[in-house]
């Protein structure tokens, strides 16, 4: 059991059998009587979002979770197939637990992949991904005094601002946390 003063950002906790990962936390501490701590989490099996809010000195289950370094292998319709570095077998996870995290996906990527009780729960992709531009618009030339953006289209499919000179072929960095062009390389 943990003390919900400390659910931090990203922190996982269990409620009612089901596992949440915080969002956000704020901690308000009125004139009078206790804390409130207000927590908004992600249920890790459903994708569902709730806003919960504790009091002061309440206590929550923890959870243990198994992280294991995998290996993305292939997109087979609905499931996304991982290769654990140690072990060598293959858990499937679906694609709607992964969400958006799937466009940051290239064969042969190393991720980290979340396990409660062998379950395969969520995905920690690496700060930033190298992908190749497929699809690019022809920006048009003109105001200069701000920066040009146009959009692309990668090799996952996924779309990003980046600046003018960007041409298909080349190898952007993206943020993951963010989307966001960083560099070409």
């Amino acid at each position: 059991m943990i003390d919900v003063n400390e659910l931090r950002k990203g922190t996982i906790f269990i409620i009612d059998g089901e596992l949440y990962r915080v969002l956000e936390y704020h901690h308000h501490k009125p004139g009078r009587g206790n804390a409130i701590i207000r927590v908004k989490a992600r249920n890790l099996r459903t994708g569902a979002n709730i806003e919960k809010t504790f009091t002061s000195g309440e206590r929550v289950q923890d959870a243990s979770l198994d992280y294991h370094t995998v290996q993305y292998l292939y997109r087979d319709g609905d499931f996304l197939y991982f290769m654990d570095n140690e072990t060598f077998e293959q858990p499937a996870v679906s694609a709607e637990m992964v969400g958006e995290n799937a466009l940051y996906l290239k064969e042969g990527m190393e991720v980290k992949l979340t396990f409660y009780e062998g379950e395969p729960l969520d995905i920690e992709l690496p700060t930033s991904v190298d992908l190749e531009v497929v699809e690019a618009e022809t920006a048009v030339r003109g105001d200069t005094a701000t920066g040009v953006t146009k959009k692309v289209k990668c090799e996952t499919g996924l779309e990003v601002r980046v600046p003018d000179f960007v041409k298909v072929g080349d190898i952007i960095r993206v943020d993951t946390r963010t989307g966001e062009y960083v560099t070409r390389v």
